[in-house]
């Protein structure tokens, strides 16, 4: 099976990010894999200040391959770096009708929740999102696509884009299914959903001495006051992390800290100790890499050459079922 698949580079990657690499790694072993960069998607929330995203193109594909994706097994590319991706989303925009866009329903949630933050996104760039990523899966007939539960409406649009196609051209285009992944959804340091908006997140980057500051940050049981007291490990977000990170100890540390056995302090000094073990091979590869800066530039110049010629063989197929 074909999969695609890729990240915004609107900031540096945190422990979210990790578990969704990890899925990329799995899927990396049985599948043909392309894994791209979306700086034209970032281009849709940060088109105000793009400066930012080429450094984070560059640190995120750092990421990537010291968690282990490897370019010899899986094509890594940036989106910008193969045009085909814009002349197939323009083609697709004159048959995709407008209410398409308008009925996904991320995308008044995610403009009401960016106006909040001071971002306006009504932008025709940004109702047509949807209509990009489908040009991103479909410019490459893949067959997977690995999604949360909330980018499934993406696929389907995708999927009727495909069917509208192949009706009114060519049967060119597969229709893609929503790989959904078992991806654990870590929360932020305040027990939120882990965003930099809500500047919560510990960044993969992070020290050892950075881990033990943010573990310390965390959200306790806010009803314990003394180290004795029994614990409501449910409400806490350091037992969240256990469960995640150590679930062949959650279960004695819950009932520890049910019978106020086990302080919030010295709860924490465990994680923290945890996730700086887990982290620190990713912390040592990425060094290397970036030691090595002219290494990244020839991933992405073999990734780009690789998808260019799978876009652009697609992409003369569809001009040719056009007439253009």
């Amino acid at each position: 099976m074909r999969i695609l698949s890729g990240m915004r580079p609107t900031g540096y990657l945190h422990l979210g990010h990790l578990c969704v690499l990890e899925n990329w790694l799995e899927l990396q072993k049985e599948h043909e894999c392309f894994f791209f960069v979306a700086d034209w998607h970032a281009l849709t929330t940060e088109y105000e200040n793009p400066r930012s995203i080429k450094e984070y193109t560059y640190a995120m594909v750092a990421d990537w391959l010291a968690v282990g994706l490897d370019p010899e097994k899986s094509v890594i590319f940036v989106q910008s770096q193969v045009p085909a991706h814009a002349e197939l989303h323009l083609i697709f925009s004159m048959f995709t009708p407008l209410s398409w866009l308008e009925r996904v329903p991320t995308y008044k949630d995610q403009v009401r929740k960016l106006k909040a933050l001071g971002k306006d996104i009504t932008t025709y760039g940004f109702l047509g999102y949807p209509l990009l990523q489908a040009a991103d899966i479909l410019i490459y007939l893949a067959e997977g696509v690995p999604v949360g539960e909330d980018q499934l409406p993406h696929i389907e649009l995708c999927r009727e884009i495909a069917r509208r196609f192949n009706y009114l051209y060519a049967p060119i285009f597969p229709e893609p299914q929503g790989i959904l992944a078992e991806v654990k959804l870590v929360p932020g340091i305040d027990g939120q959903k882990m965003s930099k908006s809500y500047r919560n997140v510990i960044p993969l980057t992070a020290s050892t001495e950075e881990l033990a500051e943010l573990v310390n940050r965390m959200v306790t049981d806010p009803a314990r006051i003394h180290k004795h007291d029994p614990g409501h490990p449910e409400v806490c977000t350091v037992f969240q992390y256990h469960r995640i990170y150590q679930p062949e100890r959650a279960k004695d540390i819950e009932t520890a800290c049910r019978r106020g056995e086990i302080g919030c302090v010295a709860c924490k000094k465990d994680l923290a100790a945890v996730l700086d073990r887990r982290l620190a091979p990713i912390r040592e590869k990425r060094a290397e890499i970036l030691a090595r800066p002219d290494y990244l530039r020839e991933v992405l110049e073999e990734g780009k050459e690789k998808a260019r010629a799978v876009a652009n063989a697609t992409l003369a197929r569809v001009r040719e079922a056009l007439n253009l």
